[in-house]
């Protein structure tokens, strides 16, 4: 096990963390993180975020995939599964489709499809990994392939604000044999949600670009580019894009599923 950000030997500062993990939520700078060695995964540093430990239904995955790294399958056998490259390129191929991804390009799989990736450029690339038992609903398809790049899909206005937008990176909102989906969510500096949300559903956070002050429960925290969160049900949250450039994160999200008694 070693330090995801390659740092070795003593700091030079006092020891301290922006992380933090309460029962609602789980936050995870990037300082600190450590590399994870899973099966599959070859010359890749990889660190597990999200996991069931912390109560997700869900994992969720940081990679970094070096020249000629790659993962041998990840899916199938019930567990659907998404990848998002949030820099650099890698060919990802599954039983449906084979596709060259660069920044912004994601690949979602079916639960019965695991998929692979390969980092073929010379340089590094770093990914976004998610992995969830799939839920069947019966009188549907099921999921099926998507691949994609979010720079190909136009944002639209969140809630009626222009100056907060997202994008649906799956269709799942006109798919019930979907039950997650994937988003964009942008806030121009000045920017929030227009209220607390409150809801069932569980998510996973990595932000992409910015930073702002995150209410996660009832505390007020500052989030930036390269933090993690994960977001138990019915954790109040909302955000204020802060600074001088665009909030951005992507996020998971369960959904199309009545809550099992």
């Amino acid at each position: 096990m070693s330090y995801f950000n390659g740092q070795t030997g003593y700091r030079k500062s006092a020891l301290s963390t922006r992380s933090v993990i309460k029962p609602n939520y789980v936050v995870l700078e990037p300082d600190g993180l450590v590399k994870n060695v899973i099966p599959g995964y070859e010359n890749c540093d990889t660190t597990i975020l999200g996991s069931p430990v912390m109560g997700a239904t869900f994992a969720d995955y940081l990679v970094t995939a070096h020249a000629g790294g790659k993962n041998t399958g990840i899916g199938g056998k019930g567990i659907e599964s998404f990848l998002y490259v949030v820099s650099g390129a890698v060919t990802v191929k599954n039983a449906d489709e084979e596709a060259d991804l660069t920044e912004g390009g994601y690949v979602f799989s079916p639960e019965d499809k695991p998929f692979t990736f390969e980092n073929k450029s010379g340089e590094d690339a770093v990914l976004y990994v998610y992995r969830r038992r799939y839920i069947p609903l019966e009188g549907t398809k099921g999921a099926h392939t998507v691949i994609g790049n979010v720079n190909e899909i136009e944002y639209m206005d969140y809630e009626g604000m222009t100056n907060a937008q997202s994008k649906d990176l799956l269709p799942a909102a006109h798919d019930l044999g979907f039950d997650m989906n994937m988003h964009i969510l942008k806030f121009e500096p000045g920017a929030s949600h227009g209220y607390a949300e409150t809801h069932i559903q569980q998510h996973g956070m990595y932000f992409l670009q910015g930073r702002g002050m995150y209410l996660l429960d009832d505390t007020w925290m500052p989030l930036e580019k390269g933090d993690y969160v994960f977001m138990q049900s019915y954790c109040p949250q909302a955000c204020y894009a802060v600074g001088r450039e665009d909030y951005v994160y992507i996020y998971s999200k369960d959904c199309n599923r009545d809550v099992e008694l």
